[in-house]
């Protein structure tokens, strides 16, 4: 492999004083060797660095502490660092090619740092110590400790179930371990057999996990595996569906809604449908923004709506821009929070759709279709046709209007159909006993969807009914759920799941499994501590330069974006600081025959590969097939018992689902805090 160049860090620091303290804070985090002792070295200079800024009285101070957090952050993440003539230095961590557990290791210990500073926090102290703090319920004393499976009582059963492995073997492991989901309906719902709160429950066993526990925005619906075969229910695994991720090139050129994959498609095999389908697709997205506004103000006449002039589309792109420019200057979160109650009816949609942010929203919108809508208009006449569809997808403009129009079909789809599993996971003694494909296995279940449905069936949609000025409700009918695995060496935990069909109520030759689709380089700032993206958000906040509000409709993840923006403005290279520089696996689960023209809108409706009234049927049947396909196998080995047998309830409790306990670090107080 090539060697990763040297990237040199140039802050605009406008003291020489703040500007020799960023040289020498990178000289001393330099210095540090590589070692098992190098974590607390570079957190102890951390602490010291964010000492000496708070005793410092400089006008460019945050600028100054932003930049040098992020520098001690990159280190701890085994960036390279160095000084050379009196210029910061840095490169990328190399991954360790060609040894897996070598490259699982080093991802492992960048995912710790966060991880164990999150567990340092006093509030998340408090809450684990609440958790395992026994109380009285229905007359015995419980914690989080009664969810928790006794491995060494597990493991004398599993010996005891290999004596039947040739007969009797499905009665013996059932008895044993019999999984089952549990969702987490509300914020109080509460386990009946410890009275715990079900979300604090989940919350706990998250916690146990290498990375740290984040909240995801958007749709989030948690539910709990657990185990009716012992006392208490124990948790077996914890999993969560959540909002997709808008972009991965991986998943769309699969599905099919990849621009290009789209025109490929289009130039391969032009349809009379497909035709129709560009024409339908786009009349409905122009139906459905809210014009009452634009109208009145002379921005475009209805008959631009249908026959858009050059001149209509120029004002609107004009419109939008200048609304953008009004809402950046004038917006605050808590003037797009009116409540719901205190306008009737669609009133409270068209009192957002006229706000700044959602007028340009609009007007730029209304630009962009009404543009393909011209182009449309010119090359279908009053017949869509396969021929003239070919001719149409050979141009230059022609490309242009079908990729904006498939843009627009997967924005329409994506947030109700595809869902991702962003929390899979078995807890410990499970996990030894391959328990993390059986959490997986369970997320696919025919329950799972039809509870995403029955949640989520009657909510409006926030961006798309403060564009349409009217309630726009889309009932979510699930039919793709995606994931990526946390190491870019591959998932043993998906890897190589396939659950026939037919034991669901399917058809004999069809399964369900978990296709790899690529490795995708993801962006974020999941590398950099909440203390570093607190500073960076700050430097944001206290210039004039602030262009993202935290308002929902602004665009995706307004943290990012803020730290991106922060970053720009320390004349740091956002680009390559925002990747995570370890690439994932991608992975996508089909639940329908008919995926790539349901997901496009081609097909009406879902062809389900498992039929969806089998809920918790299918739910045991998926139970069985795992102790069948995995379990039965899995216990034949000695050592794997004996790890299973390790994780016991006995004092002092050393169970491996009990959250690590972790010191508090002098690096994680709050910045700037005056000492008392």
């Amino acid at each position: 492999m090539p060697e990763i160049p040297w990237t040199t860090l140039e802050p605009p620091l406008p003291s020489k004083a703040s500007r020799d303290a960023f040289v020498e804070h990178a000289r001393e985090l330099a210095k540090i060797r590589r070692d098992d002792r190098a974590e607390e070295a570079l957190e102890k200079r951390r602490a010291e660095f964010v000492a000496e800024i708070k005793a410092a009285r400089r006008s460019d101070r945050q600028a100054l502490l932003a930049a040098g957090l992020v520098l001690s952050d990159l280190a701890i993440q085994g960036w390279g660092l160095r000084v050379r003539a009196e210029r910061v230095e840095i490169r990328p961590p190399n991954p360790v090619h060609g040894d897996r557990t070598a490259e699982k290791a080093r991802i492992r210990r960048q995912e710790l740092v966060k991880r164990n500073a999150q567990l340092q926090q006093p509030s998340v102290q408090r809450f684990v110590g609440s958790m395992e703090r026994q109380r009285l319920h229905d007359g015995k004393f419980v914690s989080i400790f009664s969810l928790m499976r006794d491995g060494r009582e597990l493991a004398e059963g599993l010996r005891e179930a290999r004596t039947h492995l040739n007969n009797g073997w499905a009665d013996a492991l059932s008895q044993l371990i019999d999984p089952y989901i549990e969702f987490v309906t509300s914020e109080n719902a509460t386990c009946a057999y410890t009275g715990l709160r079900l979300m604090d429950v989940w919350r706990y066993f998250r916690h146990t996990w290498t990375n740290q526990y984040t909240n995801v925005p958007g749709r989030t619906m948690l539910f709990l595996i657990r185990d009716r075969a012992a006392d208490n229910h124990p948790v077996m695994g914890i999993g969560a569906l959540s909002s997709p991720i808008m972009q991965i090139r991986e998943r769309d050129s699969w599905i099919g809604w990849h621009p290009e994959a789209f025109l490929e498609r289009v130039r391969r095999e032009p349809t009379c449908a497909l035709a129709r389908w560009l024409v339908n697709t786009l009349d409905a997205a122009i139906a459905e923004i809210y014009v009452a506004d634009l109208l009145e103000d002379k921005i475009l006449s209805a008959r631009d709506l249908t026959d858009p002039s050059d001149a209509s589309l120029e004002r609107l792109l004009k419109e939008g821009a200048e609304q953008r420019r009004l809402h950046h200057r004038y917006a605050r979160a808590r003037d797009l929070k009116r409540k719901r109650a205190d306008l009737c009816g669609d009133e409270y949609w068209v009192a957002r759709a006229r706000t700044h942010l959602f007028r340009s929203k609009r007007a730029l919108a209304l630009a962009t279709y009404l543009r393909a809508r011209a182009v449309l208009n010119e090359a279908f006449g009053d017949r869509p046709t396969a021929e003239k569809l070919a001719a149409l997808a050979a141009t230059g403009y022609g490309s242009d209007a079908i990729r904006r129009v498939v843009k627009k079909a997967k924005a329409d789809r994506v947030g109700i159909a595809v869902a991702d599993i962003t929390v899979c996971g078995a807890v410990q003694p499970y996990n030894a006993l391959l328990g993390g494909k059986l959490v997986a296995m369970m997320a696919v279940s025919p329950e799972v969807v039809a509870e995403y449905r029955r949640r989520y069936t009657a909510a409006e949609s926030e961006i798309a009914s403060s564009v349409a000025g009217r309630s726009i409700v889309r009932a979510p009918t699930l039919v793709l759920l995606g994931t990526t695995s946390l190491y870019g060496v591959g998932s043993s935990q998906y890897n190589r799941i396939k659950i026939p069909a037919d034991r669901l109520g399917g058809a004999d030759n069809e399964v369900i499994r978990y296709e790899e689709l690529g490795r995708s380089e993801a962006f974020g700032t999941s590398q950099y501590s909440e203390q570093t993206v607190d500073a960076l958000v700050d430097l944001v906040q206290q210039s004039y330069e602030q262009r993202v509000n935290s308002i929902f409709g602004e665009g995706v993840s307004p943290k990012l974006r803020k730290v991106r923006q922060a970053l720009d403005m320390l004349n740091l290279p956002s680009g390559m600081l925002l990747r995570h520089h370890r690439p994932r696996v991608v992975y996508a689960v089909n639940l329908i025959r008919n995926l790539r023209d349901y997901l496009i809108g081609l097909a009406p409706k879902p062809e389900p590969i498992i039929p969806l009234d089998e809920g918790r049927a299918a739910t045991g049947e998926i139970g069985a097939w795992w102790r069948e396909r995995w379990l039965r196998n899995r216990i034949t080995s000695d050592e794997v018992l004996e790890e299973v047998s390790r994780h016991t309830r006995v004092h002092p409790i050393t169970h491996g689902a009990r959250v690590t306990q972790q010191r508090a670090s002098s690096s994680q107080l709050p910045l700037f805090a005056d000492p008392s």
